[in-house]
């Protein structure tokens, strides 16, 4: 698994890097925002974690470049996050973030549940619910062998249920675990995304084949009481 850390302070970045080899991660560090930049473009790493304060770019800049080009996650390091900053990032394509100071082995829990999260912990076969396919080491998902055309959250979002296929997912859980944001911050985005989702998998909220609402309590991906008689999806 391929690490790229963005941080300034070279005492710093030594003691993390030695740690997080020493984890078995194949790491590469740098000091800089364009140096980041580079090692993501040319590398291509399965995890980045970025320290706000560089001293060339702004680590929110540098956050947006990397979301524009790339989307492997981003588990942000920094000294301040008040709440607004934090919400901001994490609409801003922040997987995690991680307020200083911190251990070692604390900064290897957060990267070890940001790839949990994100499918890339271990290799493992796709996740099946009726005719729906979900592969977490690819990020692909197929409905009736026809791959879906999905944005990174929408994914992640139909992960986390397929995951969970069968049992009622509360809100306050996709909230803290999708989308990293506190309970009740921003509930209206999950109604968007699973009207997206839905639309995709060619079914409506009044009419749910696999996505059904349980009002007061949360959403539920199942397959449908008869998969062999779904209609086609325009």
């Amino acid at each position: 698994m391929k690490l790229l850390l963005v941080e300034d302070d070279p005492n710093v970045r030594r003691l993390l890097t030695d740690y997080l080899r020493s984890s078995k991660y194949d790491v590469r560090s740098v000091a800089t925002g364009s140096a980041g930049l580079s090692e993501t473009v040319s590398w291509r790493p399965d995890l980045i974690v970025l320290d706000l304060g560089l001293p060339d770019l702004d680590g929110e800049s540098l956050l947006r470049m990397i979301r524009a080009i790339y989307s492997a996650p981003v588990l942000i390091v920094t000294a301040h996050a008040d709440e607004e900053t934090t919400i901001r990032l994490l609409h801003a394509g922040a997987d995690d973030y991680l307020i200083k100071p911190f251990s070692p082995p604390h900064l290897g829990a957060r990267v070890e549940a940001v790839l949990r999260r994100a499918g890339m912990s271990t290799p493992s076969a796709p996740l099946a619910v009726g005719e729906l396919e979900v592969d977490l080491a690819s990020r692909v998902a197929t409905l009736r062998g026809e791959q879906l055309s999905l944005s990174r959250k929408e994914f992640d979002l139909l992960a986390h249920l397929a995951r969970r296929a069968g049992q009622v997912v509360s809100r306050r859980e996709l909230l803290r675990e999708v989308w990293q944001l506190p309970s009740g911050d921003d509930d209206q985005t999950i109604d968007v995304h699973l009207s997206w989702l839905r639309r995709k998998l060619g079914e409506t909220a009044q009419a749910p084949r696999y996505l059904h609402t349980v009002r007061g309590v949360g959403i539920k991906l199942e397959p449908p009481a008869n998969a062999t008689a779904e209609p086609p999806r325009g």
